[in-house]
């Protein structure tokens, strides 16, 4: 049965350094917004993946999108081909940051360009910067308030850009996903850069996880500058999986998390690891402390709750003996790295089913939505599913969760939004917004509007009247 369920060991308290009354972390293991300026900055909002931003419209309608004609449309070359892409797709979260007065939302598009533009009128701030290929994934912005964004393309390159030099944005620096590795798989880049205490966290698919060292700054001239320096890179892979999976596809196509002083991605052979980086300030090179194997591509972020205890979702396409064992959604206790399976669901119909979406956390509650259509919510501490509906095909969009209003959208262009004031009950419907294609791209909530882009071509601003 695809509920089956499996209850292993309860989870672990939190660490708490006592005597100074804080966490000794990198990063504090809350739901909470993050970042020194105002704004939802980066995928899922802070280090562990874990906030979906504020102010839910309550009688929402489509306001303005961008561009007003057209679509943002390119061809793009893969293993199956030319085709033409459109709009924004998985993950395809905007950012969003106020800053200068003004509410910025950043997105990548398929248009091959960056845009950033003004989140009340969608006019364009700054001109779009273009690259050389698709910008698929989501965007970063810097959490400290330099005038920085962090993205890379389906070009092989990860840049940083300047947005301070009048209308036009200005790369101060780019990274190749050929240099100095061993390239394993391709050369996108889908994560979302994270960024902390002027550190870049970052995994490519090209198979290989970063650390770069940002020293940022501001120049004579009054113009941000940037000294990046990659510090750490090792292999999203080991050669216990090198030697299990015989494609070799390694990508790391999720966006890091870090919780307290562990960073933690994943790869698409299902290798789940964290790497202690308490030392890295020091100088001391990071280590790895945890290693677990869902057997299948886990393209989905890791998403992280209070307690550290790590959510995953995981693709079922492979239809290996690991993958029908531990399930597509899972709960993870790495402080026992031996046995760290709390409990799992599974997915395990016909063909690729299993999890693309990101999951989602609120209220003792983890939301998951499936390949095939499933939007379920399962209990925290025991992962008994509480209720389920079925979207239709391809729900890729991560669920968002805000004001205990659950959104999630359909291959259709339906953007839904339930009632989660229980979310223990079968939510009822709160509104439907229709949109023009399908909807992988995650929503990004704030202050009574929303922002999300389908295949359609287009971004939504979506809010009340």
């Amino acid at each position: 049965d695809r509920r089956d369920e499996t209850r292993l060991d309860p989870p672990r308290p939190l660490w708490v350094d006592r005597a100074r009354g804080r966490f000794s972390s990198w990063y504090e293991v809350f739901p909470r917004s993050w970042g020194k300026v105002p704004g939802l900055l980066t995928f899922r909002g802070n280090p562990t993946r874990s906030w979906y931003g504020q102010g839910v419209p309550q009688n929402p309608r489509v306001l303005w999108t961008y561009p007003k004609s057209g679509g943002m449309c390119s061809n793009s070359t893969d293993g199956s081909g030319t085709s033409t892409w459109c709009g924004d797709g998985w993950t395809g979260q905007p950012t969003v940051v106020e800053r200068d007065g003004r509410i910025w939302v950043s997105f990548g598009g398929y248009d091959a360009s960056m845009h950033w533009i003004d989140g009340v009128t969608g006019e364009n701030i700054v001109t779009p910067f273009r690259t050389g290929d698709l910008v698929k994934g989501s965007m970063s912005t810097d959490p400290d308030g330099y005038p920085l964004s962090y993205k890379g393309s389906r070009d092989n390159y990860f840049r940083i850009l300047a947005t301070d030099r009048g209308d036009t944005p200005v790369e101060l620096w780019k990274l190749s996903a050929y240099d100095g590795v061993q390239q394993v798989w391709n050369d996108d880049w889908d994560g979302a850069g994270l960024v902390i205490d002027d550190y870049l966290f970052e995994g490519g698919e090209n198979s290989w996880f970063y650390i770069v060292k940002l020293n940022r700054g501001y120049g004579a001239d009054g113009k941000v500058t940037v000294n990046p320096q990659v510090v750490f890179k090792t292999p999203g892979w080991d050669q216990e999986l090198w030697n299990t999976i015989s494609d070799h596809q390694f990508s790391i196509e999720a966006s890091v998390a870090i919780s307290g002083n562990t960073v933690y991605f994943s790869n698409s052979s299902g290798l789940v690891q964290g790497w202690d980086i308490s030392g890295l300030k020091e100088g001391r090179t990071p280590t790895r402390v945890f290693r677990f194997w869902t057997g299948d591509d886990t393209d989905a972020t890791i998403t992280i709750d209070k307690q550290g205890m790590l959510y995953v979702g995981s693709e079922f396409e492979r239809h290996n003996d690991r993958s029908k064992q531990v399930g597509q959604m899972m709960k993870l206790d790495p402080s026992k790295p031996d046995n760290p399976l709390v409990w799992s669901l599974k997915d395990q119909s016909g063909g690729k089913s299993g999890v693309w979406a990101t999951p989602a956390l609120g209220d003792g509650v983890v939301y998951f939505a499936t390949n095939g259509g499933r939007l379920l919510a399962a209990d925290q501490m025991t992962g008994a599913v509480l209720w389920e509906k079925n979207l239709g095909s391809q729900t890729w969009q991560s669920p968002v969760v805000v004001d205990r209003t659950l959104i999630e959208g359909d291959c259709e262009g339906n953007l839904n939004a339930y009632d989660v004031s229980d979310p223990r009950i079968d939510p009822p419907l709160k509104w439907t917004v229709k949109l023009n294609g399908c909807i992988e791209a995650t929503p990004a909530v704030w202050k009574g509007r929303i922002y999300v882009a389908t295949r359609g071509g287009q971004l939504y601003a979506i809010g009340d009247q």
